[in-house]
């Protein structure tokens, strides 16, 4: 029953569809709106406590709640959603190309969904996740830093964008690319193969079909795996990205990604890699079930 079952519910779409693109892009930008004052929590909880930057080394917030809390308190409402603009258009460039290419690359491997394996999902994963986060690395960076300085920041998307290219350079705008590759590379490389494989052993055995609780079951498992394997790289990351690029001399408070790691972890302990773990989670897991389950029901629109 399972196979047929599968074969029966699962569309086959073509190597080169337009439709997992589109998809994508709306399931991404939906879950984004979603979840965005809970990401901005975990970015101001991530660059706090950093003993060589005298900016970020005040431990503000004690944990997401007291975050949340206090932003609302100090800077308002509004505050959970700084960011927000750069964030939709990197969903809408980043979402598009991961989903779309992800699915393309499983395609171009092997026609049926049943016959895919876990090795060949990783690998697919991983690839769309590269290639989709390079191409979207500046709406990351500007995203990061609009969320990590909150009322600091002046002006808005566009204007900021300019400010970035105007004083760093290229080279601001992609700053953190390689960290940020390396985490959706972790990061897709995870979260869909085990989407994918739970649900297609899900349908398979029997026990459930193709429905909305299937969904919700495999997006929750994803979404703990992949906040567990990529929440180093996160910390290392959003620290990159927060970091201005110094002329004339100055001096950075990290001369590189590892330098970042090493220095993290030697002052602040093992365990500040794992800093807005807890936001982070809550995030990915919220994030991947109004994801997946939106992407779903955009998928049997063709049905």
């Amino acid at each position: 029953m399972g196979r047929n079952y599968w074969l029966k519910e699962e569309p086959i779409m073509p190597a080169l569809n337009w439709k997992p693109f589109i998809y994508g892009g709306l399931a991404s930008i939906t879950a984004e709106c979603g979840t965005f004052p809970i990401d901005l929590t975990k970015t101001r909880l991530q660059v706090q406590g950093q003993v060589n930057d005298a900016k970020y080394k005040e431990i503000r917030y004690r944990g997401m709640l007291h975050a949340l809390v206090r932003i609302c308190r100090e800077e308002g409402l509004k505050a959970l959603y700084s960011g927000i603009a750069p964030a939709m258009l990197r969903q809408a460039s980043y979402g598009t190309i991961k989903i779309g290419t992800y699915q393309s690359l499983k395609r171009m491997f092997v026609e049926h969904p049943e016959d895919e394996t876990l090795m060949m999902n990783v690998l697919c994963g991983v690839l769309s996740g590269v290639i989709s986060s390079s191409i979207a690395n500046p709406t990351d960076v500007l995203k990061i830093r609009m969320q990590a300085q909150g009322r600091m920041i002046q002006g808005g998307m566009m204007g900021n964008f300019i400010e970035i290219y105007q004083k760093e350079g290229a080279k601001g705008l992609w700053k953190g690319v390689s960290l940020t590759a390396q985490r959706a590379a972790i990061v897709v490389g995870v979260e869909l193969p085990v989407y994918d494989l739970t649900k297609k052993h899900i349908i398979m055995s029997g026990y459930m079909g193709d429905t909305v609780y299937t969904h919700l079951l495999s997006s929750f498992l994803c979404g703990l795996a992949g906040a567990l394997a990529s929440n180093p790289v996160d910390v290392v990351r959003t620290r990159m990205m927060n970091q201005k690029s110094q002329q004339h001399g100055g001096h950075s408070a990290y001369k590189g990604t590892l330098d970042c790691l090493l220095q993290t972890w030697k002052n602040e302990g093992f365990f500040a890699l794992y800093k807005g773990f807890w936001p982070n989670w809550l995030r990915l897991g919220p994030w991947n079930i109004i994801f997946f389950l939106t992407y779903e029901q955009l998928k049997k629109l063709d049905a």
